[in-house]
């Protein structure tokens, strides 16, 4: 069974080896990042990473910049680090969508048992989000069966993965350079311009609920079905 991976961000050394050592003692498979350029560069080509462990203050970029811009495009499980204890902070930080927020200095082992907590918590969420309902449209994830309106629709295999990204991802302004990182990966070298053949052809395919596909220019897309055709 393969191991569940951890993103480990801080720009002390002694530091990321402490929490390595025992979160690799748990059975965890851990990445490692000592700034947040490094971080984002680690979970775009990294689309299993199940939970960042993330401190605020490193060079180039901190902790809320990284926050900020994974928040753009992933709900992965984020646990904040920082040196001080601030309600200040921890209000920005869940303001941004951090799961935890822990100050240093921490017991490793408190630390641990937050990530069992919240690894166990997203798993028990993913069982319970097999089938993705947004408006009239509906997503099974195992049964790769999409319905709209009660009818089902025919997708191939990438517009079913576009979809089910756009899906989880409902209201929030994606890039298209995020899209290729998510759904064809950073192994593809085409153009971007393919994923504006595909969201053509989804639209066409989901009549008129592919309204809810919003196309925001010069960036990418966002997926809406508020704005879509009831």
């Amino acid at each position: 069974m393969q191991k569940i991976k951890i993103l480990v961000v801080d720009d002390e050394k002694r530091m990321r080896k402490l929490v390595k050592d025992f979160l690799v003692r748990t059975d965890y498979d851990v990445l490692e990042a000592g700034d947040g350029e490094e971080a984002l560069d680690i979970f775009y080509s990294n689309r299993d990473i199940a939970l960042i462990i993330l401190d605020i203050m490193m060079p180039k970029m901190n902790g809320w910049e990284v926050c900020k811009e994974i928040r753009e495009s992933s709900k992965v499980p984020i646990i904040m680090l920082t040196a001080k204890s601030d309600e200040s902070d921890e209000l920005m930080g869940f303001d941004l969508g951090v799961d935890e927020y822990v100050t240093k200095p921490f017991s490793p082992k408190i630390l641990v048992a937050r990530v069992d907590a919240i690894i166990r918590r997203t798993t028990d969420q993913e069982e319970d989000n097999d089938i993705i309902n947004c408006g009239a449209i509906a997503l099974d994830k195992k049964a790769h069966i999409v319905t709209v309106e009660g009818k089902q629709i025919t997708l191939s295999f990438k517009e079913f993965e576009l979809l089910a990204y756009f899906m989880e991802n409902e209201g929030l302004a994606l890039s298209r350079e995020k899209i290729l990182n998510n759904v064809w990966n950073y192994d593809y070298f085409g153009d971007a311009r393919t994923i504006d053949t595909h969201v053509k052809k989804l639209r066409n395919k989901m009549g008129e609920q592919g309204d809810a596909i919003k196309t925001i220019w010069g960036m990418g897309y966002k997926f809406d079905t508020k704005g879509a055709n009831k």
